[in-house]
């Protein structure tokens, strides 16, 4: 497989991350009226919100920065949860195993070809 290849994978893999995160957050920020969040929630969301949407066009050629709006947005909807519910971190920490493995297999992915000859 060649390294173009590869790229698109990880680009079409960031975007879908980048998809769920933005469905989820305007989600909740549409639910608001209904169920009212904490205000320092709210303002987290609605940046969060802000920079996801915004990164399919500021970050379309930044990896790095594509992962870090993903792992932004992400802590904005979990660090909240966890530190009022500390419960709620035994799900997560299960639910960490298959997202490591994501992370790992997308950081490989965006490393494959970088300073080494491609494999025949």
């Amino acid at each position: 497989m060649s390294i173009q290849r590869w790229d698109k994978v990880e680009l079409a893999a960031s975007y879908t991350l980048l998809v769920i995160l933005a469905t989820e957050l305007l989600t909740r920020l549409g639910l608001v009226t209904m169920f009212p969040m904490a205000t320092v929630d709210l303002v987290l969301s609605a940046i969060a919100t802000v920079l996801v949407v915004g990164s399919f066009w500021f970050a379309r050629h930044s990896r790095n920065l594509r992962f870090a709006i993903i792992a932004f947005a992400s802590a904005t909807q979990l660090v909240p949860m966890v530190i009022r519910q500390p419960i709620l971190l035994l799900p997560l920490l299960g639910a960490a195993v298959p997202v490591a493995i994501m992370l790992w297999a997308m950081i490989a992915l965006s490393k494959k070809g970088q300073g080494a000859a491609p494999h025949s």
